[in-house]
C-alpha cells in the first residue's frame, strides 16, 4: 500500500517501529510492513525519524507536484547493485539492441491501446465500426514500427516518435467518443491539463512515473539515461521510455472512472488561466483506484501470479540483466 498525504498541515512521524500520521481528526499508527511508498502532495511535516524508518524498509518518499509528477525523492544513498549494470546500460542505449527494445516498447503500447479500445462497451453497430476502424488504423502504425530498420536509435527516432504520436491521437479520439458527454475532451493536454479527463490522466501517469523510477533504482538502473527520450537535465528520461509499457493501466482506471460518472465538480477546480487541477478528493479517489488496480493479481495463464506493481519491479530486474550482457 501507499501512505498518501495530501491534506495541508498533516504530520508523519515515528513511534518505535511504526509510522504515526497526525492530523486534525486524530492520530493513526501504521506499520511499515507492506508500505511501498509515501506520497506527499501538499504542505506536510515529516520528521527525519520517519524518513529513516522509510529508508530502513526500502520505502520511497515522494514529493509530488499538482500534476502528480515526483519533484523530489528520498531513498538510501546505496544503489544496492554493482556498477556493471549501469556500464552495460550505456552500451545498450547506443546499440542495435536498444533499437529493437524501443521498437518493442512502442509496439506493445499500441497493442495495449488496441486491446483497451476493444473493451469499450457498445451495443450500437456504428460504435463497433468506430472501434474496429480505429483498431485497424493503429495496426498500420504497429506494422510500420515493426518494419523500421536502424543500427542506432537516432536512425529511427523521428519516425518512431511521429508514428507513436499519430497512433495515440487516434486512440484518445476514439476513447473520447465513448465517454459521457460532459467528460469528452478535444485532445490530450499537459502542463497543464485543460479538462478533468486530462487532469486525471496526467496525475495518474505522474504516480506511475514515481513507481517506475523507484523500480529502476532498486534494480540498479540509472533512470536518467534514456533510449528514445532525449537526455534532459535533471529528467529521468528512461522512466519516460519504460512507462510506455504501462500507461494502459492508468488509461483503464481513468476511463472506468469517467464512464461510471463518479467524477463530480468536487474532484477538480478550473483556474483563471484555463488550467484544470485535481482537488484532494479527486487525487484521493484516483490514487486509491489506481493502487487497487496495481496491487490486484491478474490471472495470466502460464505466468506466476504477481500483482501489476510487482510486474513493474520484475521487469526492471529483467532489464538490468539485459544491460549486464552488454558489458
Amino acid at each position: 500500500m501507499d501512505i498518501v498525504i495530501n491534506t495541508f498541515g498533516i504530520k508523519l512521524s515515528r513511534d518505535g517501529d511504526c509510522f504515526v500520521i497526525t492530523n486534525a481528526d486524530g492520530r493513526q499508527t501504521v506499520s511499515p510492513v507492506g508500505v511501498r511508498s509515501i506520497i506527499v502532495s501538499r504542505s506536510a511535516l515529516i520528521t527525519t525519524d520517519a524518513i529513516l524508518l522509510a529508508i530502513e524498509h526500502d520505502i520511497d518518499v515522494l514529493i509530488m507536484n499538482r500534476e502528480g509528477k515526483p519533484e523530489a525523492r528520498v531513498w538510501s544513498h546505496k544503489y544496492g547493485s554493482i556498477s556493471t549494470i549501469r556500464k552495460g546500460q550505456v552500451a545498450f542505449v547506443t546499440s542495435p539492441g536498444g533499437v529493437e527494445w524501443i521498437k518493442d516498447t512502442v509496439r506493445l503500447k499500441i497493442e495495449n491501446q488496441q486491446a483497451l479500445l476493444l473493451t469499450l462497451n457498445t451495443d450500437v453497430d456504428a460504435g463497433k465500426m468506430i472501434i474496429d476502424k480505429a483498431v485497424d488504423r493503429l495496426e498500420v502504425y504497429r506494422l510500420k514500427i515493426s518494419a523500421l530498420k536502424g543500427d542506432r536509435v537516432a536512425d529511427v527516432a523521428a519516425q518512431l516518435r511521429g508514428w507513436e504520436g499519430a497512433a495515440s491521437s487516434i486512440y484518445f479520439q476514439t476513447i473520447c467518443h465513448f465517454l459521457p458527454e460532459q467528460h469528452r475532451f478535444p485532445a490530450r493536454s499537459q502542463h497543464p491539463a485543460r479538462d478533468p479527463a486530462n487532469a486525471l490522466l496526467n496525475y495518474g501517469y505522474g504516480v506511475l512515473y514515481g513507481k517506475i523510477e523507484g523500480a529502476l533504482i532498486i534494480a540498479g538502473i540509472d533512470p536518467y539515461l534514456g533510449v528514445l527520450h532525449r537526455d534532459e537535465y535533471n529528467r529521468p528520461v528512461l522512466v519516460y521510455d519504460v512507462i510506455e509499457r504501462y500507461r494502459i493501466w492508468v488509461d483503464f482506471v481513468v476511463v472506468s472512472l469517467l464512464q461510471q460518472n463518479v467524477i463530480t465538480d468536487a474532484f477538480y477546480s478550473m483556474q483563471a488561466d484555463g488550467a484544470c487541477w485535481l482537488e484532494p478528493l479527486g487525487r484521493r479517489v484516483l490514487i486509491q483506484s489506481l493502487n487497487d488496480f496495481l496491487f490486484d493479481i491478474p490471472d495470466i495463464e502460464g505466468q506466476t501470479p504477481r500483482s501489476r506493481a510487482s510486474q513493474i519491479q520484475q521487469y526492471a530486474y529483467q532489464l538490468a540483466k539485459t544491460f549486464k550482457t552488454y558489458m
